[in-house]
């Protein structure tokens, strides 16, 4: 049992064994380029991914993790690749600041051999696959890898593991108003609630029912119920136009459409040009509102 407590706080070298050597060793200063090594990095060597997917860390999670480094170290190596005298972090951005934080003076890393585009590919890669970043996040390295990298949908959802409908999914939030973007980035909305967002083509329908989910911490199914709603409302704002010519149509129309309509729920519309062509549709909701409709002329006609 002492010697277990005696690990802890050492990091990797007190739970590994042989990794103390590689940090007295020439490698700790000059590693080898072998992906299946692990060598202790002097941190001030270290520079930030410049392709870095996330945006966002979470201070809370983030002081959590460096506490424990301070416990127990650097359990899992962050992936570096060299450039000149320094290297930079391909992986393990948020491991590296805890460490930094914690006061090492060296974390253990593998190095890999990239160039720009291999790294940009293997940050968002292992990025995505981690499931850690926010959807936003996400959406914006497929946009990356799509832009960058030349890749088409099918590739990427290939190189990351997931369906291509789960991809198109992630790019559709990028057309969404960057209100929203933000919201969903900050978790106060989830992916759920930004397809229900998305069935809405109107911005401004899509900022009102956000800021009603947010407010009234709406379910995603109470989100789909309300932009069902305003879909609908949206159809039957579009019959004003039928409306306007109707409002001028002679008597007599009017007359057919009233009696007409009560066989069919007046679901019967009008259209009628100025020189008076046009063309009655009717809507009916079984064979049975026809079949009444039929017997009412024939008793007419009898």
């Amino acid at each position: 049992m002492a010697n277990k407590r005696d690990a802890l706080g050492k990091g990797l070298g007190a739970l590994i064994p042989g990794v103390d050597n590689l940090a007295t060793s020439p490698a700790a200063t000059a590693p080898v380029h072998n992906p299946a090594s692990i060598c202790e990095i002097p941190i001030d060597k270290i520079s930030a991914n410049p392709y870095q997917p996330r945006s966002n860390f979470d201070e809370e999670a983030l002081a959590e993790l460096t506490e424990s480094i301070r416990q127990l170290g650097i359990i899992q190596p962050i992936t570096v690749r060299k450039i000149g005298l320094r290297y930079q972090i391909i992986s393990g951005e948020r491991r590296f600041k805890a460490a930094s934080a914690a006061g090492l003076q060296t974390i253990p890393a593998y190095i890999k051999e990239t160039d720009d585009q291999g790294m940009l590919e293997m940050a968002i890669v292992e990025n995505i696959q981690r499931e850690d970043l926010d959807a936003i996040e996400v959406a914006l390295s497929f946009q990356r890898l799509m832009d960058e990298c030349s890749l088409t949908q099918e590739t990427m959802a290939d190189k990351v593991g997931k369906k291509r409908a789960t991809v198109a999914n992630y790019l559709r939030l990028l057309k969404l108003p960057a209100e929203i973007q933000v919201c969903i980035r900050d978790k106060k909305i989830s992916m759920g609630h930004a397809k229900a967002i998305l069935s809405l083509s109107d911005p401004m329908a899509q900022l009102s029912l956000c800021d009603d989910i947010v407010k009234r911490n709406l379910s995603v199914r109470q989100a789909e119920t309300k932009a069902q709603n305003i879909l609908k409302r949206s159809d039957r704002s579009e019959e004003p136009e039928e409306k306007k010519v109707s409002s001028e149509l002679p008597d007599n129309y009017y007359r057919v459409l009233e009696i007409v309509g009560r066989y069919f729920g007046n679901n019967i519309s009008v259209k009628r040009s100025e020189q008076g062509k046009g063309s009655f549709t009717i809507q009916f909701s079984s064979d049975a509102e026809v079949e009444s409709f039929l017997r009412a002329i024939e008793n007419i006609n009898q």
